[in-house]
């Protein structure tokens, strides 16, 4: 892999990984499009390692704080159900869960999800009336970003707007969720990063990293942000374009 893919690589996946629009889809269709070498999953792991060092920094003022309250159990219980299911399906997210096919199917269908949710669900909690059966339907949500083209972000902000939190608390709460869910993955795949590196990538596992922090922590203050005064529209019209494209191309290449 040259250097010029994993930064883009790491593009995509500090883009995607808080943005609506599914990193795995991406970092799946990307070199499928460009015929590029088909990476691993550990190298997907490192990516998500970036966006982990993003979420820790834009949030290193409140951490003390969540750890002291009652978010950190909440954050805690969302967590299990995503962590027992990747596990249980980590070979399907190696294999089957792969295709092209599937992600253009999956990132419309729940393009359209999201558009119901953010369009017609009245949304008027803030993150402080968050509660344990919130965070573990929030939790259970997160389970079904296994399959690429779902989105972790996009499902759970999804749900959490379900549940009537405004725009910003779901996507606030997605964010801190992502960090156990990522350590937990990377943890996993640490000694396999680790072969990686030995053999020779060292150089492209820290550029991908080094853009996926940077990037991912611009996205979280952009989409906090942007989220304040917009819908979520912008990213349900990039799913369909997305997902047509990516459908197109596989029947042309049938």
């Amino acid at each position: 892999m040259s250097l010029f893919q994993a930064a883009v690589l790491g593009l995509v996946q500090g883009l995607g990984e808080f943005l609506p629009i599914s990193s795995s889809a991406h970092l799946i269709v990307f070199p499928w499009l460009f015929g590029w070498q088909e990476h691993s999953l550990s190298f997907d792991v490192a990516l998500h390692a970036g966006t982990l060092a993003a979420v820790i920094v834009y949030f290193r003022r409140e951490w003390l704080g969540i750890i002291r309250s009652r978010m950190i159990w909440y954050i805690a219980a969302a967590s299990v159900p995503g962590a027992l299911i990747g596990k249980l399906l980590e070979d399907k997210a190696e294999t089957a869960f792969r295709s092209p096919l599937l992600i253009a199917l999956t990132m419309s269908a729940f393009a359209a999800i999201f558009y119901l949710v953010d369009r017609f669900v009245r949304k008027a909690r803030s993150l402080k009336s968050l509660n344990l059966l919130d965070a573990a339907v929030i939790g259970l949500s997160q389970a079904l970003a296994i399959i690429p083209g779902v989105s972790r972000s996009g499902i759970t902000m999804a749900s959490g707007m379900g549940m009537r939190f405004d725009r910003e608390s779901a996507a606030k709460f997605s964010f801190l969720l992502s960090a156990p869910i990522i350590f937990g993955a990377t943890a996993l795949k640490i000694k396999d990063i680790g072969s990686m590196a030995a053999e020779g990538q060292g150089l492209a596992l820290l550029a991908g990293f080094t853009v996926s922090a940077v990037t991912g922590f611009l996205a979280i203050g952009g989409l906090l942000g942007f989220v304040k005064k917009h819908s979520f529209n912008v990213f349900v019209i990039y799913r369909f374009v997305f997902s047509a494209v990516t459908l197109a191309v596989f029947l042309l290449r049938r």
